[in-house]
């Protein structure tokens, strides 16, 4: 009977020991770095969320709605960073399947997309509420 798919992973961690938390972090501030050079899109949202921070600031935002801010800008982020991943992966391919994984782009892009009209939604609800009602 072949093992199952937990015991499998078991066997195969006990034989390489654990990486450090470190190496770890390392890893992903590395990935944080790569992603964001050279994506042009990244420094475009990188760049209206100084400007949402900065009306933040001006504006005295209470803290439920910095939350709310930094969410929705975290989330763009995010979105944007999974975008650039899968953009660098469809370059490794071949040019056929390049074609293939077109879609898988333009799914990406969208949800991107998405992300962004949330946020800019969100982030004129708040602005409007303290600008023409009060601090909310």
């Amino acid at each position: 009977m072949p093992p199952l798919p937990d015991e499998e992973s078991t066997e195969t961690s006990a034989k390489k020991p654990p990486r450090p938390w470190r190496h770890k972090f390392g890893d992903a501030f590395r990935g944080l770095k790569l992603g964001i050079r050279g994506h042009s899109s990244f420094f475009v949202h990188f760049f209206f969320s100084v400007l949402v921070l900065a009306a933040a600031i001006m504006l005295g935002c209470t803290l439920e709605q910095w939350g709310l801010l930094v969410g929705c800008i975290g989330m763009v982020l995010t979105a944007e960073l999974f975008n650039s991943a899968l953009e660098t992966l469809v370059r490794c391919l071949d040019e056929q399947s390049r074609e293939h994984a077109k879609p898988v782009l333009d799914i990406a892009a969208g949800a991107v997309l998405l992300a962004s009209i949330t946020a800019a939604i969100i982030g004129a609800a708040i602005f409007a509420t303290i600008l023409f009602v009060g601090k909310g």
